[in-house]
């Protein structure tokens, strides 16, 4: 089934610097981050050359043989960095402990140019910002990458600013927690699949996103999937130039669940649907400082309505999501470095 039950908000009057236009903006924000969750941002600003450059570089990074996408394999499960293999991963796993691998490749990369200081590089830090893992042969692919990482960057400090005037927050409220952030850039491709899938083999099972807000770059081969509050399944609908972006579950528990983190995930290819069913995408997920601690905002809290959450601070919140993705011991990884 397939709604327009997603907005689409046009950012280009931002330009304007106009008070009225930017609140407008942001009550337009905030009724989808109450309702869906989701919604879809044009008249970003964002360079259409780069995009496709940085789509390009993605797909023939993937179009790859094997043994040379293996040259850039992450260097451990806990890491998260490089290439993951073809069902390395079990996107949903915290859900539904029955799903298979997912039917997907990876690729991750985290903040370019970290500075030689303890707070990036000492224990405490643990892997938030390990180095990249760059591919021997493509070389376009470094710069390509980098420079998309950095404009996600700031289409998220973008948007983040404008949460802050939804929630009636100071405008540097979110820019001071994120200062030091650890964000990650995946690419994701969902190859074509030559045989019908095992049961429980999905491309990407229900799931949530960990952190602030995700902003998703797609192409045009359907398959992604909102689950709305009554428990329905609708398509996202592919619109040309827009990127869709969708709250993670800390911005849900910062505002006391009134900003809802909406379960999705992405649905196989129809049966014989063949090479023209894969697909791929760029999902840029934005996250705190490691050690900014989530709890609830005050404008988000009153007599009638107490915190519901315990405070936890994001490096923690994200590392036992990967740990139910990766599967590997958070606890064991913390105390591997001595936290």
């Amino acid at each position: 089934m397939s709604m327009d039950i997603v907005p689409v908000i046009d950012l280009a009057p931002l330009a304007t610097e106009s008070p009225a236009e930017k609140a407008h903006i942001a009550r337009q924000i905030g009724q989808a981050c109450e309702g869906i969750g989701f919604f879809m941002v044009i008249g970003h600003g964002i360079d259409g050359g780069l995009i496709e450059r940085a789509y390009a570089t993605a797909a023939a990074f993937f179009d790859l043989p094997e043994d040379e996408k293996m040259q850039a394999l992450k260097p451990a499960v806990h890491i998260n960095r490089g290439y993951s293999p073809f069902r390395s991963r079990t996107v949903g796993a915290e859900i539904d402990k029955s799903l298979k691998p997912s039917l997907q490749e990876g690729f991750a990369i985290g903040q370019p140019d970290v500075p030689d200081e303890a707070y990036f590089l000492g224990p405490q830090a643990l892997n938030n910002f390990a180095p990249d893992i760059w591919p021997a042969r493509l070389a376009g692919f470094e710069p390509a990458m980098r420079a998309y990482y950095r404009a996600m960057e700031g289409l998220s400090r973008c948007l983040t600013e404008i949460f802050a005037l939804a929630l009636a927050l100071p405008p540097d409220f979110f820019a001071q927690r994120m200062d030091r952030h650890i964000s990650t850039l995946r690419l994701v491709n969902y190859p074509a699949l030559e045989s019908e899938p095992e049961p429980g083999a999905i491309r990407s099972g229900e799931h949530s996103d960990t952190g602030v807000l995700t902003i998703l770059l797609i192409d045009e081969i359907p398959g992604l999937q909102v689950k709305t509050r009554a428990g329905e399944w609708v398509d996202i609908r592919y619109c040309a130039g827009a990127f869709i972006v969708n709250i993670g579950d800390m911005m849900m528990q910062w505002t006391n669940d009134r900003w809802v983190s909406t379960r999705h995930r992405v649905v196989n290819p129809p049966r014989g649907a063949g090479g023209a069913a894969r697909r791929l995408s760029m999902p840029y997920f934005s996250q705190p400082n490691y050690d900014v601690l989530i709890q609830c905002i005050e404008t988000c809290t009153g007599p009638d309505n107490p915190p519901k959450y315990p405070p936890v601070t994001s490096g923690d919140h994200r590392l036992r999501r990967h740990e139910a993705i990766y599967g590997f011991d958070a606890g064991r990884e913390k105390s591997r470095h001595g936290t």
